[in-house]
């Protein structure tokens, strides 16, 4: 868990990314420190940070996004925050990511997007 400012709204930041071969770490590392600045520019409090490994392309299956699944359900978090709809399912497998955000948004829990061309239309 991540500490948090109680007055401040809760999110999950969920991370799913390729692991690559050069520099394993460096676009996990990105996603976080993007998302932290993402919520410390709007006041947001991090409840909590999941990860996943990319591959699996339906977000269900995913042991990360079951825990996101989960605190959406309980009412712990208003949004969740992933660097691009990628993050929740590829492209090639657009409608498991639009089935995941219908039922959030179901629920009353919000997607942003981190990345800054993205956060910057207001997604």
């Amino acid at each position: 868990m991540t500490p948090h400012d109680e007055a401040a709204p809760h999110v999950v930041l969920y991370v799913c990314v390729d692991r690559a071969r050069v520099a394993p770490r460096g676009a996990t590392q990105r996603a976080r420190t993007e998302g932290h600045a993402y919520a410390r520019e709007r006041g947001l409090a991090i409840a909590e940070v999941v990860t996943d490994t990319y591959g699996e392309p339906d977000p269900a299956r995913r042991r990360g996004w079951q825990r996101v699944r989960q605190l959406a359900q309980t009412g712990h978090v208003t949004a969740v925050l992933v660097r691009w709809p990628s993050t929740i399912a590829p492209e090639p497998a657009h409608e498991l990511r639009h089935r995941e955000v219908a039922w959030l948004h179901e629920l009353g829990v919000r997607v942003r997007y981190t990345w800054a061309p993205l956060s910057s239309k207001g997604l």
